[in-house]
């Protein structure tokens, strides 16, 4: 009986001891005796039976949070309102009594922990600190889910710290983690954060995982970007991209189609559709030409033609047209060759053929000239101007002296000659 009443009268007195310990913690915090009041409920948790009082975790909670918003002693413990909610996810798991005492305190400790981090990320942030600003939203992230989880609040996503916690882990290399915070938002189809636009966020994802080889979900991130902002080119462009890459053409070119029929105002893409289809019709890098070669130029003089009457004035597409014409003037040129006699019937044929050819360098002619006229007189030029200018002025020296037009030829010759220093 003596050895079982002392040992319950040593379990009360550690009990008092323990008791003791928690009510001295709470007055060193009133006292704002920060440090001693960390160090009292430090040892106090360091004993294995006491780390099951409720209202132990919840006084490191209120400690953790005034030594973290101290300006002096935060750096003392830099990862103070981190504990702080390790320490508050205790106390919860612990009270019995409904989380009796955060509900006196109206949840202060929590929105204390919250916007704590969120301010220390921000300031990171903003110091370029992106290592510490990342890890700061990502655990402001957590203590709203955790918020959100126990019905505390019934917002279910920070969309700022979100935000935030991917820019910083993108500019602190992680490219990966961002990737899960870009994504959680391109989930969610917000397209404004603090009034932001989204669209870049959006593009990222997709590029993303478009570089990963997830066709899946690049595919869905190309659906779901051009639903959110059908104005944005990037998603077509990514798809075209990856279909000029990896084929076949008849994908790619359907994909054209497509894109025509849904922008009928674009000019640029009826340029780029026209230009893809002669570039295909006409490559011999491979070998022969498709034999569809003739049919695809025939669509791609239509695609050009329209980028022209959407916009008379784009430079490219009146090179390209030109050039389709001279190509087939070089062409019919080619099958003199292959008259041999000199019959007045044999001359008679080669006479007709560079006629023939003539027609289509006179049909060139116009598109070349509509060039000098679009550039000519320009002072400085970006560099794809320059260069299309410099091949009409080419190949319309070349049309003069076919046409034996000598004085045409030396005009043509000598703009050639000047496009870089007057451009």
């Amino acid at each position: 009986m003596k050895r079982i009443f002392l040992s319950l009268a040593l379990a009360g007195l550690f009990s008092g001891l323990f008791a003791q310990s928690v009510d001295k913690a709470k007055d060193l915090l009133k006292g704002k005796k920060l440090t001693e009041a960390k160090t009292e409920i430090d040892n106090a948790l360091t004993v294995e039976k006491n780390q099951k009082n409720a209202e132990a975790w919840y006084q490191k909670v209120k400690i953790y949070n005034a030594i973290a918003a101290d300006s002096v002693l935060k750096s003392t413990v830099p990862d103070a309102y981190v504990q702080s909610l390790a320490a508050l996810k205790k106390y919860a798991e612990l009270d019995d009594k409904k989380l009796v005492l955060l509900t006196l305190d109206q949840y202060k400790p929590i929105n204390e922990i919250y916007q704590g981090l969120f301010q220390e990320g921000a300031a990171n942030y903003n110091s370029k600190k992106y290592p510490e600003a990342y890890s700061d939203f990502k655990n402001a992230i957590e203590a709203i889910t955790y918020m959100n989880q126990k019905g505390w609040i019934k917002q279910n996503m920070d969309t700022t710290s979100t935000l935030y916690a991917g820019i910083s882990a993108e500019k602190a290399g992680k490219r990966d983690e961002a990737a899960k915070y870009y994504t959680q938002i391109a989930d969610s189809g917000i397209t404004k954060i603090g009034g932001n636009d989204m669209a870049e966020i959006y593009k990222w994802v997709t590029d993303y995982y478009n570089r990963k080889g997830d066709k899946a979900n690049t595919a869905k991130y190309v659906a779901i970007g051009k639903a959110k902002y059908p104005n944005e080119l990037f998603f077509d462009e990514l798809v075209l991209d990856d279909l000029r890459k990896n084929g076949p053409k008849d994908s790619l070119f359907a994909k054209y189609d497509q894109i025509i029929k849904e922008r009928p105002d674009s000019a640029i893409y009826f340029f780029n559709y026209g230009l893809e289809l002669y570039q295909y019709a006409s490559d011999t890098t491979k070998g022969p030409v498709p034999s569809n070669a003739d049919a695809l130029t025939k669509k791609a003089q239509e695609m050009l033609a329209q980028s022209l009457k959407l916009n008379p004035d784009y430079p490219q597409a009146n090179l390209v047209m030109g050039q389709i014409s001279y190509n087939q003037g070089i062409e019919i040129q080619q099958q003199t060759k292959t008259i041999k006699g000199s019959k007045p019937e044999d001359l008679k044929k080669r006479a007709e053929i560079r006629a023939e050819a003539i027609k289509k360098f006179d049909e060139a002619t116009p598109y070349f000239e509509k060039i000098d006229q679009l550039l000519g007189k320009s002072g400085e030029l970006k560099r794809a101007d320059k260069s299309a200018l410099k091949d009409a002025y080419d190949l319309l020296v070349t049309i003069s002296e076919q046409k034996k037009d000598k004085e045409k030829a030396a005009a043509w010759t000598d703009k050639y000659n000047n496009v870089e220093k007057v451009h």
